[in-house]
């Protein structure tokens, strides 16, 4: 009778190694097929990435839409400093249909590495309206939408409010609209969460919405995560891993990267000039003025937001709620949020 023959001790290390290797590249060769397919072009449509030179720093931007010939739509990130590039394709093309979408990477972040010692508001403002003339010139239009989220929302109406002749549209998603307002706003809110609650009254003594600090942005998310409020408490409608495997745009070195990168923005976001930014004193534009707000946001806040809308003069405005949602709208809900702006430019076309 024969016996079963085992691979001996010294055979298995080399059993194990060759398995993780067969798995690695089914891995890189699943990718390979998502990357593919992603990085098509549609059919009379466009789908680029590119850097472009903007006051003095290389800066990263991608193209896309369905039709060649559609208005072009701007993404403005948050953060300051939080670029989404990693996978962001997934719900920015949910609006290639009507737009052709242009997402950038602001200095300093993302795919964007340099120009990080000379970061300021200011400095992102005069970045984008650079980007919006070169847009402007290569794609051969007139003006641009202007789509901001949380960060990118204040950027956005900077922007819109310098040069309104550049942009025909503007669209505050978890509209930001005054810093210490909005800190201050927050600990009000907390402190109601957390009563009756030691660790909750432990994270609000560290809140200093005056002038806020690390400590201060690190305790107000812990608040928000701890009472469901967070970012993404309500989900994704997507596969983020998915997302991030199949980008189109992100190579392996450039996610190596990305995971080496350092934070660079920690000096501004603990700055005068960002902690004072405001909104309270700017109210006339001369562009149609759109927000997008979730109902349960205090990242920022939406009762500040409407207050503020309701004093906006502008040609056309619209206010949206998405309900029971927190501040990752866009990012959150993709589906939902893509028929709003669906909405919103059918509404400006009749």
């Amino acid at each position: 009778m024969e016996r079963e023959r085992k691979p001996s001790a010294a055979k298995k290390p080399l059993i194990i190694l060759s398995a993780f290797a067969l798995l690695l590249l089914l891995v890189l060769a699943v990718r390979a097929v998502g990357v593919f397919i992603n990085g098509r072009t549609p059919p009379g449509g466009i789908n680029e990435e590119l850097y472009v030179e903007l006051n003095g720093s290389r800066q990263w931007i991608s193209i896309y839409g369905e039709d060649a010939g559609n208005p072009v739509l701007l993404y403005l990130h948050g953060g300051p400093g939080s670029a989404t590039s990693m996978y962001d394709h997934a719900f920015t093309r949910k609006w290639a249909d009507i737009y052709t979408v242009v997402t950038w990477d602001q200095r300093g972040c993302g795919k964007s590495r340099g120009g990080a010692d000379e970061l300021s508001c200011g400095q992102l403002v005069e970045d984008g309206l650079s980007l919006t003339e070169f847009l402007r010139a290569r794609l051969d239009v007139e003006s641009l939408t202007l789509l901001g989220h949380s960060w990118g929302s204040y950027l956005g109406c900077r922007m819109a409010l310098e040069r309104p002749e550049y942009y025909d549209c503007l669209i505050g998603v978890g509209q930001l609209v005054d810093m210490r307002l909005n800190e201050e706003l927050l600990a009000a809110e907390a402190a109601v969460w957390a009563e009756g609650d030691p660790e909750g009254q432990a994270l609000l003594s560290e809140l200093n919405p005056e002038q806020p600090d690390m400590e201060h942005y690190a305790a107000r998310n812990a608040l928000m995560e701890r009472y469901g409020y967070g970012l993404f408490d309500c989900g994704r409608d997507y596969s983020l891993a998915a997302a991030v495997v199949f980008n189109p745009y992100y190579s392996l070195s450039d996610w190596l990267e990305y995971l080496r990168g350092e934070n660079v923005y920690a000096e501004l976001l603990l700055s005068e000039e960002f902690a004072s930014l405001s909104l309270m004193d700017e109210t006339r534009y001369e562009l149609p003025f759109y927000n997008i707000n979730g109902e349960r946001d205090y990242q920022t806040n939406i009762g500040l937001a409407r207050e503020y809308y309701e004093l906006v003069e502008a040609p056309e405005k619209g206010f949206y709620v998405m309900e029971d949602m927190t501040h990752g709208l866009l990012e959150s809900r993709s589906e939902e949020f893509s028929e709003i702006l669906h909405e919103i430019a059918a509404g400006r076309q009749t």
